[in-house]
């Protein structure tokens, strides 16, 4: 049966929240899953071979978003097995390299694939490396290049079978020593910021020298031990001397990383930017370790959690990095600095998963990266165990935790997982911040209020009160006083917020939605509806035009000053103003007539003109104009009209004196 069936199929069945949307998702997520299960050659077990529910709804909102024009459950299953098959390639390691040794000691150390991590097979295939791109591999081989001085590094991952050659910066060059130097066959290395130098011949591409070179190291080897032991350990921040630093002296520094900044943009211009990374040494002094510009690059070669050895850092008075610390103090890249990481080892917490797949109920604290007693055939595979990564805070990470999670499942120390469901209220708490903001959201199972962070203010488009979202990157955790609290920030990576409703996509895409009548349409049902309509009376004197906010399209109200002020960013934004309509609008078919709210992009949809040009039009050629538009067929997105800007104010407590439809056009496409 072609997924388009199966979506159709599983409407008309009475899924649980016949949703469209959703079940293209669970059943996408489904055909990867028995694909995978097909095509890999080892199975351990009852192993889950699928992808995670979140990246599967993650990568269709991407590829919706590149084709706004519409899409086929063909281009979106191509779009998804191509990704996917991508990212299993990285994540699948088969001992391609000689003698396995750094899959020997992935697997001893349990260590996770930093972010933008690229494999050797790739940078052949695609001959391109992105800057920021992040290779983890090993030395193979030592050698000088023939008729130079220049040292080489013949580099391996475990997910490749090729091999790629380095030219070595030479600021590690009186660390190499084939056998027994620091620098030597068989050692584990990170690097970024690398430049590609491809060959117009039938030579092999190479690795130009980068500075931004992490060597590893592991507390377990003799060798390193003693390294860590009699080099890194003598000095603490505590006895940093600045006389001692202006003199000349060099320190080398052992520290735990703490806590890794966002990039902040620093000077008028607004070209310089700063990485403050707070690191601890082993007397809990704490320093910052700030990076500059491209030297940024550098933190994604460790993460939080990991211990990192500083071989002869810049040592810089705070106010000359424009930051106050009670040290006085900061630490910087320099020219003669190199870095050492022993990576976090992150442990694993196995936890039994509860019968119903339904609503992936879990039983207690979960656990992800294998499963067991899998059956894939829709989104109700069964799983009776999983494990999830634990930090060293005892947070679990659930970004590949294989199916959706639902309000009802979240619990303390959740991190890096997602929610869908519908907007219920959605404002600024007074008195905070401009880019705080709570979102409330409702799945069948119950509602979660979200706080989220975004780094200046609003930037994730236009979401109404009634439409149903997809967020992802979500943390959560208890306040003081022992309540459930959800956070996203913006800054986070694999963070998303996106409106299904509001989807241009959903319209074009029959694999996307279920074309219901007006008579199905029920207040019990939350998520978005798509209706094929025909237009009714729109009157002249109830047609407003308002001024919007670009950045969110809500309304502008403009202050006694002259300055526009958002409703409901609750900022300035002058410079950021655009017309919009906004009227109350008949919409019936063979079934029924329901009164419905529209305003901003699906007004001018609904219009099929522009505010601006309407307006300068005469006001009996605008009644005209109105009048030869009704009849006119359109399919539209329809959701709930619930509306809030007032946090104090609950947003399902509507005025029934207000006069306001239950219904809201969310999106408008006129048929042909």
């Amino acid at each position: 049966m072609e997924l388009k069936e199966t979506v159709r199929s599983s409407f008309h069945a009475g899924g649980p929240e016949n949703d469209s949307f959703l079940q293209f998702v669970d059943s996408a997520q489904s055909m990867l899953a028995s694909l995978g299960k097909n095509e890999k050659e080892e199975v351990k077990g009852e192993e889950y071979n699928g992808p995670p529910w979140t990246w599967v709804c993650s990568h269709i909102l991407t590829t919706c978003k590149a084709y706004s024009s519409g899409v086929t459950s063909a281009i979106l299953l191509s779009e998804l097995f191509q990704a996917w098959q991508e990212q299993s390639r990285v994540k699948s390691s088969k001992g391609k390299l000689s003698n396995n040794i750094m899959s020997d000691k992935r697997q001893k150390k349990n260590r996770r694939r930093l972010q933008n991590t690229v494999t050797i097979d790739s940078i052949y295939e695609k001959k391109f490396l992105p800057l920021d791109g992040v290779l983890e591999a090993v030395i193979v081989d030592i050698f000088v290049l023939p008729g130079t001085s220049c040292y080489m590094l013949s580099l391996g991952d475990p997910w490749s079978s090729n091999t790629i050659d380095l030219y070595l910066h030479r600021k590690f060059y009186d660390l190499v020593e084939p056998e027994h130097g620091i620098l030597r066959k068989n050692r584990e290395i990170r690097l970024t910021g690398c430049r590609l130098r491809t060959s117009t011949g039938s030579g092999q591409p190479r690795l130009l020298p980068t500075d931004y070179l992490v060597i590893l190291l592991d507390e377990e080897q003799d060798d390193d031990f003693m390294l860590l032991g009699a080099q890194f350990c003598s000095d603490s921040f505590s006895s940093i001397a600045m006389d001692a630093v202006e003199a000349g002296n060099g320190y080398c520094f052992y520290a735990r990383v703490e806590k890794v900044g966002r990039v902040e943009v620093q000077g008028k211009s607004g070209h310089l930017k700063r990485r403050q990374i707070l690191i601890a040494d082993s007397c809990s002094s704490k320093l910052e370790f700030v990076l500059w510009d491209e030297q940024i690059l550098l933190s994604n070669l460790f993460s939080q959690g990991s211990w990192i050895a500083l071989d002869k850092p810049f040592i810089a008075r705070d106010s000359d990095c424009g930051i106050e610390t009670t040290a006085g103090i900061c630490l910087e890249y320099g020219s003669a600095t190199r870095l050492y990481c022993v990576p976090n080892v992150y442990r694993e917490e196995q936890v039994i998963v509860g019968p119903s797949q339904t609503c992936s109920q879990l039983t207690r604290p979960l656990n992800m990266s294998s499963c067991s007693t899998l059956e894939c055939g829709s989104q109700a595979a069964r799983v009776s165990q999983v494990l999830l990564p634990c930090d060293s805070e005892g947070s679990l990470d659930f970004s590949n935790f294989p199916f959706r999670l639902f309000v009802v499942d979240l619990q303390n120390k959740m991190t890096n997982f997602s929610l869908y469901g519908v907007v219920t209220f959605l404002g600024r708490a007074h008195g905070e911040s401009n880019n705080i903001f709570h979102m409330k959201i409702q799945d069948s199972t119950g509602c979660m209020v979200v706080k989220l962070c975004f780094n200046k203010s609003w930037s994730a488009g236009k979401i109404c009160c009634g439409h149903t979202v997809f967020i992802s990157g979500l943390a959560c955790y208890r306040d003081a006083e022992g309540r459930l609290e959800c956070s996203w920030h913006e800054n986070n990576e694999n963070t998303s917020i996106a409106s299904i409703s509001d989807l241009p996509t959903l319209l074009n895409s029959i694999c996307l939605h279920h074309v219901c009548s007006l008579s199905e349409l029920s207040t019990e049902m939350n998520n978005t509806q798509v209706c094929r309509v025909l237009i009714g009376s729109v009157e002249l004197h109830r047609l407003n035009i308002e001024l919007l906010h670009s950045h969110c399209g809500h309304s502008v109200n403009q202050e006694h000053n002259g300055l526009f002020m958002c409703s409901f960013c609750l900022c300035g934004c002058d410079g950021e103003v655009i017309s919009g309509f906004s009227f109350t609008i008949t919409l019936l078919d063979d079934s029924a007539k329901v009164c419905a709210y529209c305003s901003g992009q699906s007004a001018a949809e609904l219009l099929q003109v522009l505010p601006d040009e309407f307006c300068a039009w005469p006001e009996d050629e605008q009644a005209m104009y109105l009048y030869t538009i009704q009849n006119e067929e359109f399919m539209v997105a329809i959701c709930k009209n619930m509306y809030s800007n007032d946090y104090n104010r609950k947003a399902h407590d509507m005025d029934p004196d207000s006069g306001m439809p239950t219904w809201r056009v969310a999106r408008a496409l006129k048929c042909d």
